[in-house]
């Protein structure tokens, strides 16, 4: 049921800001999450004759009748994309997180813009949302939000980030890092099973939530509340939050982890 209603409204031409966020960004269609897999290591009973007995990446099991997962083949196949994976998930475990950014990337995704990514109203208007990111310091470390960073807000972040030194950047408190674990979770394909790609969907779906109420748009037509990280208390509430998606994102790594790095 994680993508009823983004298929639903699919059907009828129509978009959710926060919702259908996670199958455009990630371009991932709803059938990724609905084909299951044991994981790499179980064989399933009675299934040659199945469909699944002809999915790419499975082999005969050693019980009579039975698949499993070739790993051995896709770990052949894909093993550069495997090593990229498990750099980024072990620099990412290890580092310790940071609290105090206070989801102003996408303040910083508007500022001083008057065309914005989202077609949606700023809560606190053009010239109040400026102010914010001029009072603050940004911290952002994750590059995938800062490539969308408009060219004023660019040398205001701590750091100019890039590509090739995302390991070197990336932290566990970071709530598009915590998303990306989907990303990396899909990469990994037919050795990830499926309860992990739906734990890593589910903390997906659940950071872009906190991420767009403490975002500058004006979502109360949708019914989210803001979380007004412009004020003391918007900040606390925001950093329990990260924190609780930190854990819960840390404990989804170190599983892809192990499954990365073999």
């Amino acid at each position: 049921m994680l993508s009823a209603a983004h298929r639903e409204r699919a059907g009828r031409g129509e978009s959710h800001p926060v919702e259908d966020f996670l199958f455009t960004y990630y371009s991932y269609k709803p059938s990724v999450l609905r084909r299951w897999h044991p994981g790499e290591g179980a064989e399933l009973a009675d299934a040659a004759d199945s469909p699944r007995g002809g999915w790419r990446w499975y082999r005969p099991g050693a019980a009579r009748g039975s698949v499993a997962v070739d790993g051995t083949a896709f770990r052949a196949e894909r093993g550069r994309l495997l090593a990229n994976v498990a750099t980024i998930l072990q620099a990412t475990a290890d580092r310790a997180p940071g609290f105090g950014c206070f989801g102003l990337h996408e303040w910083a995704m508007v500022y001083r813009h008057r065309e914005h990514r989202h077609p949606i109203p700023l809560r606190l208007g053009a010239a109040a949302t400026d102010a914010v990111v001029e009072a603050h310091d940004l911290r952002c470390t994750h590059f995938d939000a800062f490539r969308f960073f408009t060219p004023e807000a660019v040398p205001r972040n701590r750091e100019t980030l890039a590509r090739d030194r995302q390991a070197e950047n990336e932290q566990p408190g970071c709530l598009h890092a915590g998303m990306d674990l989907y990303k990396w979770a899909v990469k990994l394909g037919p050795l990830v099973p499926g309860e992990l790609l739906l734990d890593a969907f589910a903390l997906a779906r659940d950071v872009r939530v906190l991420d767009m109420r403490a975002s500058p748009y004006d979502l109360s037509e949708w019914g989210y509340d803001p979380v007004p990280i412009e004020t003391a208390e918007g900040k606390a509430r925001y950093v329990r939050e990260q924190r609780g998606f930190a854990a819960r994102g840390q404990r989804i790594r170190r599983r892809l982890l192990a499954i990365a790095a073999g």
